[in-house]
């Protein structure tokens, strides 16, 4: 079996897959970018003729809300890796006093989800980087509803370009 990248947004990635072991392109009416990995793969992206490792996006939430509760945070970062498609490994969160700030990450099959908060300044800092087939874009749609930050910025990285 083998899977197909697709990709039309920034971070977006689907996943098709056929069984047919021969390698031809899948054909998407919306879609123009399309890379293919054989099964085992090493999870790298090729995407508008650049390839690479994965996609790592830094969000800074301004104005945010509910940034010194942990169990919150646990189980917004079990969304972000529910949206994303992601494969969570383990989750470690650290409080670093009462109603304080936190600070951890959730460990994935394909990297991580990090995140730094400061309830006292009502700021959060994150990363999410994650390869192969996953869609860490899906993150900032969870983070906004979660947090309902007043301003929420993304930075998008490609990492490991193969030039």
């Amino acid at each position: 079996m083998k899977k197909a990248l697709v990709s039309n947004y920034v971070g977006g990635v689907k996943e098709e897959k056929t069984n047919s072991s021969k390698r031809s392109p899948v054909k998407f009416s919306s879609v123009s970018n399309v890379a293919e990995c054989s099964e085992g793969s090493d999870h790298f992206i090729a995407e508008d003729g650049v390839v690479f490792a994965g996609k790592h996006l830094l969000i800074d939430l301004w104005g945010a809300s509910n940034l010194d509760d942990i169990n919150y945070i646990r189980t917004t970062l079990e969304n972000i890796v529910n949206e994303c498609n992601a494969t969570l490994l383990h989750i470690h969160l650290h409080q670093f006093t009462e109603n304080g700030g936190i600070s951890g990450v959730a460990l994935l099959a394909e990297s991580h989800v990090s995140i730094h908060t400061w309830p006292e300044r009502d700021y959060a800092a994150l990363d999410v980087f994650m390869c192969g087939q996953v869609s860490p874009a899906a993150a900032v749609p969870v983070l906004r509803k979660a947090f309902q930050p007043t301003s929420l910025q993304v930075k998008n990285y490609k990492r490991g370009v193969i030039e």
